[in-house]
């Protein structure tokens, strides 16, 4: 991994940027979904697909692909939108988002769409199963090949399964995974520290054996870093806690927990929309 150019910082910065209209255009038209968490982490995914992952949009089966596995899956527009910018699928198919017959679920489903690592929906699964698979890897030998990137949310973590799986993973020093929590400080019934507090957080992580690195994930220089750090740890399994702001990009969806679940309607889309392309036509 090389330091960023500013070039490719720019060329981030307006992939997040799409991204983000294209969760707008989704959950308009879907009339249900989740706006908050998806627009929140919109950077990261355009950081992911666009720079770090190792994954091939033209063969997704490709067997020494990373593996990303989206934990909290009801934040599903971002990783659609990503994977249909990055080629995977139409962009047009966005639209089909939550419909009867679409491949597009309120929750990945890898049966409908086998280009996803995993089916989701009850919180705090995800890190079990990004543990099982990289063990699987280490016991193959394929550790050094390929990591297993788990993403998920603050509030999961208050699922008992999601600690049952950071101790396995620490005991088991799985360095090849490396799981990105989304720090936004929010989850469907308020503020995490109010609904059930999570601090210290790093250094809950920490006691389990995890390598822990914070991070602004709206920061692309911040996140090169991180992930930099992240695979240069040999003994352990790495957790980059990114600290975002929920309905990132659109000032009133911004840090209000009531988006957590709530879609925007026509004329918020319209809104949000204007404000999206405005920051993308700034040089």
């Amino acid at each position: 991994m090389i330091s960023l150019s500013d070039e490719k910082i720019k060329e981030l910065k307006i992939k997040a940027n799409d991204i983000r209209q294209s969760i707008i255009s989704m959950l308009v038209e879907a009339k249900s979904g989740h706006t908050a968490g998806p627009l929140g982490m919109a950077d990261i995914f355009a950081f992911l697909y666009f720079y770090i992952l190792k994954h091939n949009p033209k063969d997704p089966s490709w067997e020494d692909r990373d593996r990303l596995i989206l934990s909290n899956g009801h934040i599903c527009p971002v990783l659609y939108a990503s994977m249909a910018h990055s080629g995977y699928f139409p962009i047009e198919e966005l639209n089909t988002l939550r419909k009867l017959g679409s491949r597009l679920q309120g929750h990945p489903h890898r049966e409908y769409l086998p280009f996803v690592e995993n089916s989701s929906g009850p919180l705090g699964s995800g890190l079990s199963q990004s543990a099982g698979m990289a063990l699987a890897d280490k016991i193959d030998g394929k550790e050094n090949s390929r990591y297993i990137y788990c993403l998920m949310s603050d509030g999961e973590l208050n699922e008992g399964n999601s600690w049952e799986a950071i101790m396995f993973a620490g005991k088991n020093k799985l360095n090849n995974l490396i799981a990105i929590v989304d720090r936004n400080n929010i989850q469907i019934d308020g503020n995490t520290e109010k609904v059930m507090p999570l601090e210290p957080l790093a250094d809950k992580w920490r006691s389990f054996n995890w390598y822990v690195i914070e991070v602004n994930g709206h920061d692309f220089k911040d996140l090169n870093e991180a992930f930099k750090d992240a695979h240069e740890v040999f003994n352990k399994p790495v957790v980059i806690i990114a600290h975002t702001i929920p309905g990132k990009g659109v000032k009133e969806f911004e840090g209000d927990y009531k988006w957590h679940g709530m879609p925007p309607n026509k004329e918020q889309g319209e809104m949000a929309l204007n404000e999206l392309r405005e920051i993308g036509s700034r040089p």
